[in-house]
């Protein structure tokens, strides 16, 4: 590799730059292929049925878990809120422009609307994706599912 100078100002922006050739690296190192290449295959498919049922059960409890955590400390910091500018506005602390709130709200519908409109293919990409992964890996999407529902409940 040849060292480092500083681009020439008669010098166009694209010469500056050292291309890496990822055909090359692969060819030169086989491990490349066994990890990357098009037979690796997905890395959970190396282990055993019940080991991937055990690792997708402890991971879908962990996310369960956390999940319902986050969930009760998110609803009461709403609730408590909620709860809390109720009394203030029935105690005369707080007034509501009502006409403001109701134009602000269609203000943010009508961004949602255009918001929607043009994130549908990618999330019609990402929806496909997620199907396409739970299709290969059945097992460790059951295990998942499973110890995400024992999770809640713990």
């Amino acid at each position: 590799m040849a060292p480092w100078k500083p681009p020439e100002e008669n010098e166009r922006e694209d010469d500056a730059y050292e291309m890496l050739d990822l055909t090359e690296c692969a060819r030169r190192h086989s491990w490349w292929n066994r990890v990357f290449g098009h037979r690796s295959g997905p890395m959970v498919e190396k282990y055993s049925v019940a080991t991937r049922i055990v690792m997708g059960g402890v991971t879908g409890w962990c996310a369960g878990f956390l999940f319902q955590k986050v969930g009760k400390l998110a609803a009461t910091a709403v609730g408590g809120g909620f709860l809390l500018l109720q009394i203030a506005s029935h105690s005369g602390y707080v007034q509501i422009d009502w006409k403001r709130v109701e134009k602000d709200v269609n203000k943010a519908k009508r961004q949602i609307k255009k918001r929607v409109n043009k994130a549908a293919p990618e999330v019609n990409n990402i929806i496909g994706e997620a199907t396409e992964f739970v299709k290969q890996n059945v097992v460790v999407s059951t295990g998942f599912v499973g110890g995400f529902v024992i999770g809640l409940a713990s």
